[in-house]
């Protein structure tokens, strides 16, 4: 998922997890989101210059899924999204929203998944990470009409 996620996103990412999967994925996969998180929220800087907002629906075979990101550093998860199997490639299914969460958290960036609809819980998943992919790469584009950051306070 993360390969999908850097590949659509056009993202340079390397990650190496240690963790403790032979006890469970849990631990492994939110510190993975918040890792990512910081590295996203370091990334941005003053964001100066940025767009702020993106969103991204994707299709996916037979699932549609919305992303809206703002990086606006405040943190909020919005989570609209079910699955009939507990795993898909070795990841728990519950671990999802799990792994957003702490990306929106370490990030400081309110994130809305909704999964309109989908019946293979991989396409599902799939769709999310890349549509989330996409939408955090519009948020992060510069923008030369902005000149400071995209707030009536000045400030992000």
């Amino acid at each position: 998922m993360l390969e999908g996620f850097a590949r659509h996103g056009l993202f340079d990412l390397n990650v190496t997890c240690d963790g403790d999967i032979g006890v469970d994925c849990h631990h492994s996969i939110e510190d993975t989101g918040i890792v990512l998180g910081t590295a996203i929220r370091e990334a941005m800087g003053d964001k100066k210059g940025i767009r702020r907002y993106g969103s991204c629906i994707l299709p996916m075979d037979e699932a549609l899924v919305l992303c809206a990101v703002d990086l606006s550093g405040r943190p909020y998860l919005v989570y609209d999204a079910a699955f009939t199997n507990q795993s898909v490639g070795g990841m728990d299914t519950q671990m999802a929203k799990e792994f957003f969460y702490a990306i929106s958290y370490a990030a400081g960036m309110n994130l809305h998944i909704k999964v309109f609809y989908g019946e293979n819980d991989h396409h599902i998943m799939e769709a999310m990470f890349k549509a989330f992919a996409k939408a955090l790469d519009a948020a992060t584009q510069f923008d030369p009409r902005i000149q400071d950051v995209l707030s009536t306070k000045g400030s992000l």
